[in-house]
């Protein structure tokens, strides 16, 4: 029956055990509804930080997003195409347990650039207007919402090797994903303050 295999899903188990979110504010974390006790945590803080992001770069137009302010930086636009990237390698990682960097040459073609950003990424990464990257990064956040509720808090424990033969586990990884943004949030605003009036 369909009941009983909703009454056996990860998200089910937990519902009478723990407490979640009172509504969906902005500044309220931890468990939510359709997901597990963990996951749902992790992913509220991380919609927060989109939010931060969304906000901060929402109404700036095509100049803007494409402003450097040297040489060697990088434009707001491309940090944005970056965070999509990211979060999109971390999905091929540990949603269908692939190596970092064994993708397919299309997923490469299509986001190596963005990733490593650099030289290529200033020459390529340019006169697109605001909503090309939001969508860019919605659609990309779409697709690791459905791949959460999908998984439980056994998942996101489990661990593997890591730098200097420590371990490492899929919460980390996307607390990473989560952290990422704040980091770049963070050079975003400084690139804002500094834009040509």
């Amino acid at each position: 029956m369909i009941t009983a295999g909703l009454a056996a899903s990860p998200m089910m188990a937990h519902a009478k055990t723990t407490p979640l979110l009172p509504g969906k504010g902005l500044y309220l974390l931890g468990p939510m509804e359709g997901y597990s006790p963990q996951i749902g945590t992790l992913l509220s803080g991380m919609n927060m930080m989109r939010s931060f992001i969304v906000g901060e770069v929402r109404d700036l137009t095509v100049e803007q997003l494409d402003f450097q302010l040297d040489d060697q930086s990088n434009s707001i636009g491309a940090m944005l195409l970056h965070l999509a990237a990211t979060e999109r390698y971390y999905q091929l990682n540990t949603f269908e347990n692939m190596k970092w960097g064994s993708w397919s040459d299309k997923i490469k073609a299509e986001w190596d650039v963005p990733m490593e950003l650099g030289e290529e990424g200033r020459k390529q990464i340019k006169g697109h207007k605001v909503d090309y990257y939001l969508s860019k990064l919605a659609a990309v956040r779409e697709q690791t919402k459905k791949e959460f509720a999908k998984r439980d808090d056994n998942w996101i424990m489990e661990s593997e090797p890591f730098f200097g033969g420590e371990p490492t586990n899929n919460y980390c990884k996307w607390f990473h994903v989560c952290e990422h943004e704040s980091n770049h949030n963070g050079q975003i605003k400084f690139i804002k303050k500094r834009l040509p009036m």
